[in-house]
């Protein structure tokens, strides 16, 4: 059996050719606007495939299931006249409305062969079962549906209700993945609610008014990051996230006039680092490269420098202490020992280019949580390196990423030798400002200070790692009004790795539990065990620093024992 569909047009017919037994039968759907009673099903015989002749006649098969189809669809103005035998030579044509059920169209099909009792079932030159019903497909003379009956249909041609219940349980099921999906949805907000409440949290917290004044649009972009650190339960991601340039469009700042009093006023260890905006502090680091002559000495191209410079800044996050105000402080502290100890006079250009740019990269990309917390954490960081030093092997690891980019890279005009060495010292110093590693550096220079030796490279080495790590622990070191807002910033940040560690069920480190510590109290032990060991250390080896910052250090001691003492009175009383 066969089918055509044409378009839905004003008229037109749809056509089904059936092969039954060897004989080509031809259905047409009249799908006239104006359908009368009298065309609404006619019989034709089809002499061949190309020409047709159309006589009004219907043959006595069809006249016995007249009766039985609605009048919508069939009809007959002289049944009595065509009561003649169809000529078996001739293929017939049934034209049939467009109101026809399946039903009916079942009924003329069987009809037309004889086959009253049976099942009409058809199928397609591959074998595929296909329902009669006037939506089905048209075909060609040439490639008519087979006509077969049977008892029991197959499942995928049954009467529609079954179809339709077929129809109703896939419906079911798909609703029933929906639901299971949206359950997954609702699970997911409640996890994200819990987060967005960490995070209004940490938004209320930010409360640092220096930090507000000077870059609180940071402080709520580093919010944002933070949001992306708890959704993927990680601190840090492993992709390579160094933030880079545009070359095409390299952003600048102001090129400023530089007083004497400011360029002498920089090489001090009292120098107020709070009193600058970014752009100022980006100037004044471009100033220290000058100064030493290590833009000449390594023919440093001055664009490249501030390129630098610039890409050093966007890769500090704006955590409440390790931010990029941070790096220039150490970085200040660093250019002011060198003019405070005259470094010039024993060291090389290559040592002093090595200490001041390992200062400016030694928390490049710090995520705010410490190395204890990486690790009991089990953060990409601690897997990455081994829980060995992860934070200040990533810091490193930024630094030397961004001075891969020959765009970015002062020392490309450095030769290869030369740029190894650099490599190496910078690795070894940045890796020296973990804390865990202390009294291990402390201590091998403590052997060399009674006989030391600037001419030993041991000797050296020893004192260049000490010397960063002086450095970046300096804030006592400078006068009460530029520290104790670093301490109050340091404090900020520890308290929020605490707030997560207990969050996590980590462990918790006393001294940065809010519950636990005070502002005096979190500072004593470590002036006393830590800060003023170092600095002897350094002033037997350059006795100028025992009066300049030794002195300064007991100073704060006392001080904060004096607040632990009255601390301690107001409680008794």
């Amino acid at each position: 059996m066969g089918i055509g569909a044409l378009t839905n047009s004003n008229q037109f017919n749809k056509s089904m050719y059936i092969d039954y037994k060897g004989k080509i039968y031809k259905f047409t759907s009249n799908l006239s606007l104006n359908i009368r009673r009298s065309n609404n099903l006619r019989l034709v015989r089809e002499i061949n495939k190309r020409s047709s002749g159309r006589f009004n006649f219907l043959t006595n098969r069809i006249v016995s299931t007249w009766n039985n189809l609605s009048n919508g669809c069939v009809s007959a103005s002289s049944v009595n006249n065509f009561k003649a035998c169809i000529d078996k030579e001739y293929k017939l044509k049934v034209i049939f409305s467009k109101n026809a059920t399946n039903e009916e169209l079942q009924a003329l099909v069987k009809t037309a062969t004889k086959t009253n009792g049976l099942n009409v079932i058809l199928k397609d030159s591959n074998e595929n079962y296909i329902q009669l019903s006037s939506s089905i497909n048209s075909n060609s003379f040439s490639n008519p549906y087979k006509l077969e009956f049977i008892e029991n249909p197959p499942l995928n041609i049954r009467n529609s209700s079954e179809l339709k219940a077929k129809e109703d349980n896939k419906t079911q099921e798909m609703f029933a993945q929906v639901v299971k999906e949206f359950s997954k949805a609702i699970k997911f907000e409640d996890s994200k609610k819990e987060l967005m409440d960490r995070i209004s949290s940490l938004e209320h917290r930010i409360d640092v008014e220096s930090l507000k004044a000077l870059e609180v649009e940071k402080c709520r972009k580093e919010v944002k990051d933070l949001k992306e650190m708890f959704q993927n339960a990680s601190v840090t991601n492993k992709e390579d996230k160094t933030k880079k340039l545009i070359l095409e469009n390299i952003p600048t700042y102001p090129k400023y006039q530089l007083s004497q009093q400011t360029i002498e006023y920089l090489k001090t260890p009292t120098f107020n680092i709070w009193h600058w905006e970014a752009n100022e502090m980006l100037s004044l680091l471009e100033h220290m490269y000058h100064e030493l002559g290590l833009v000449k000495e390594f023919n440093m191209n001055p664009i490249t420098l501030k390129r630098w410079l610039l890409c050093i800044q966007a890769n500090y996050r704006n955590n409440p202490f390790h931010n990029f105000r941070h790096c220039f402080c150490v970085a200040q502290m660093m250019y002011g020992m060198i003019h405070l100890c005259n470094l010039q006079s024993c060291m090389s250009k290559t040592d002093l280019a090595t200490l001041l740019t390992a200062a400016i990269c030694h928390d490049l990309d710090h995520p705010g949580y410490n190395n204890a917390y990486q690790i009991n954490a089990r953060t990409e960081l601690a897997i990455m390196y081994n829980d060995i030093s992860p934070l200040e092997n990533h810091h490193c690891a930024v630094a030397f990423q961004i001075l891969s980019n020959p765009s970015c890279n002062i020392f490309f005009n450095a030769p290869e030798e030369k740029y190894k060495d650099i490599r190496t010292s910078m690795v070894k110093l940045i890796l020296a400002t973990d804390m865990a590693k202390h009294k291990e550096i402390l201590e091998e220079l403590k052997r060399y200070v009674s006989n030391f030796d600037f001419k030993n490279k041991d000797h050296m080495e020893a004192l260049k790692m000490i010397l960063i790590k002086c450095c970046d622990i300096s804030n006592e070191v400078r006068p009460m009004e530029i520290s104790e807002p670093w301490l109050d910033c340091l404090l900020e940040e520890y308290f929020m790795q605490s707030d997560r560690e207990k969050k996590e069920s980590l462990p918790v480190a006393p001294f940065m539990d809010r519950d636990k510590v005070t502002k005096p109290g979190s500072q004593v032990g470590f002036i006393k065990f830590v800060l003023i060991p170092m600095f002897e250390a350094v002033a037997k080896i350059f006795p100028v620093v025992q009066e300049t910052m030794v002195t300064t250090l007991h100073q704060s001691y006392n001080r904060y024992n004096e607040l632990i003492e009255a601390e301690k009175e107001k409680d008794q009383k």
